[in-house]
C-alpha cells in the first residue's frame, strides 16, 4: 500500500475576488500506511459546492478555512479498497468528506455506507445526499412550509434550488417560482414543474418577481440561495408572517465590496417576517425521514435531479470556477475515472 500514490488538489493561494486556476495546484503524494480502524477509499466522484468559496478565505466562519499548500476537502463518494475496520469491507460504497483527491485514508466511522442499487454513485452527493437534505430541511423545518404556501426559490436551477421547488410541489405548494440565469434554465425550471420562473439578468429582480407571481398576492416562503438584490425583492413582496430560509448568498461570495442590498430589511418588522439562516449539519435528525420520501419521489418519477458532470480530478478547479459563474444545471460533480 505504501507504494500507492494519490493525486490531490491543493489551495496554492487565496482568491482575491473571483477564483482563478492559479489558486490551485495538482500534486501527487504517497498514500500512507493504513492505521487500525481506518479505511482506504478510491474516490469515484467528488462534489464542488458554492460554500467552498468562503473556506478559501482566511476568515472566521462556520467552517474551518482551507489551509494553503494542503489538499482541499469536501463531499465524495467512493469504494473501499482496503479496510482495517470490522465495520467496513472491501467493495463497500461510502460517502465521506475527503474529496479533491484520488484516494482517501480516514476512520471507518467517518464514512457512511450507501446502497449503490438505489442510484448511481453521484446521486449520493446530490438528491440522495446532503444536497437533498439541505433542500428538504430548509423548506420543511427552517421555512416552516405549509400546504397552500406560495414559494420563491432563488438559484433554482442549481443543485439545492431545483429540488426545493419540486419538493414544495410534492408537499402541496399553491405556487412555486424560481429564478435562474439564462432563458434555457428558465425553460428547464418550467419543465421540472415550477409554476413560474424568470431570468434575473433581464431586469430588476423585484419587477421580475412580481410579474412571475401573476395572480398570487405575494410569497409566503423564500428559499434564498443568492442573497443581495433577490433577497431584497423577496422581502418586498412577502406576505405578512412570511418565512425566509437563508441557505446561501452566492451573489456576494466573490465580491470585494460590501453588498448593496438588501436595503429594505426594516420592512421585515412591519410584516413580522422570519429570516433564519441554517446549516444542514444541524438537521441530521431529518435524514431518515428525508431519505424515505426522496427515494419514493425518485422511484415514482415525480422528482427529478440534474447533474453537470466534469471528468477528471485535474479539471476540478475549473469545475468549481464554472460553478461560481453559474455554468451548472443541477449538481456539479467531478468524476474520477
Amino acid at each position: 500500500m505504501s507504494a500507492l500514490t494519490s493525486r490531490e488538489i491543493q489551495l496554492a493561494s487565496r482568491p482575491q475576488g473571483w477564483p482563478v486556476p492559479a489558486n490551485f495546484r495538482l500534486v501527487e503524494r504517497p498514500v500512507p500506511e493504513l492505521p487500525e480502524g481506518q479505511v482506504l477509499v478510491r474516490n469515484l466522484a467528488m462534489s464542488v459546492d458554492p460554500y467552498m468559496r468562503g473556506r478559501m478565505n482566511d476568515a472566521k466562519s462556520y467552517s474551518t478555512p482551507f489551509a494553503l499548500d494542503a489538499a482541499l476537502d469536501g463531499g465524495a463518494v467512493g469504494e473501499v479498497v482496503a479496510s482495517r475496520s470490522a465495520g467496513r469491507k472491501e467493495g463497500d460504497v461510502v460517502v465521506h468528506g475527503l474529496g479533491w483527491r484520488d484516494y482517501a485514508v480516514l476512520p471507518a466511522e467517518a464514512t457512511k455506507k450507501v446502497d449503490p442499487s438505489l442510484a448511481g454513485p453521484t446521486a449520493f452527493l446530490g438528491a440522495l445526499g446532503m444536497t437533498g437534505l439541505t433542500a428538504y430541511a430548509g423548506l420543511t423545518r427552517v421555512a416552516d412550509f405549509k400546504p397552500g404556501d406560495t414559494v420563491f426559490v432563488s438559484g433554482a436551477a442549481g443543485a439545492v434550488g431545483s429540488l426545493v421547488g419540486q419538493i414544495a410541489k410534492q408537499l402541496g405548494a399553491a405556487h412555486v417560482i424560481g429564478s435562474a440565469g439564462s432563458p434555457e434554465k428558465v425553460a428547464h425550471l418550467l419543465d421540472l414543474g415550477f409554476d413560474g420562473a424568470f431570468n434575473y439578468h433581464e431586469g430588476p429582480a423585484r419587477d421580475l418577481l412580481r410579474e412571475a407571481l401573476g395572480d398570487s398576492a405575494g410569497i409566503d416562503v423564500y428559499f434564498d440561495n443568492v442573497g443581495g438584490e433577490q433577497l431584497e425583492a423577496a422581502i418586498a413582496v412577502m406576505n405578512p408572517f412570511g418565512r425566509v430560509a437563508m441557505c446561501g448568498a452566492i451573489s456576494v461570495y466573490n465580491s470585494t465590496e460590501p453588498p448593496a442590498a438588501p436595503t429594505n430589511l426594516a420592512t421585515a418588522i412591519g410584516k413580522q417576517l422570519t429570516l433564519r439562516g441554517f446549516l444542514v449539519g444541524s438537521h441530521q435528525d431529518l435524514a431518515g425521514e428525508f431519505a424515505a420520501k426522496m427515494a419514493g419521489w425518485l422511484a415514482a418519477g415525480t422528482v427529478r435531479f440534474d447533474e453537470t458532470v466534469v471528468e477528471g480530478l485535474e479539471n476540478a478547479p475549473q469545475a468549481f470556477i464554472d460553478l461560481m459563474r453559474g455554468a451548472n444545471t443541477g449538481k456539479m460533480v467531478v468524476t474520477l475515472p
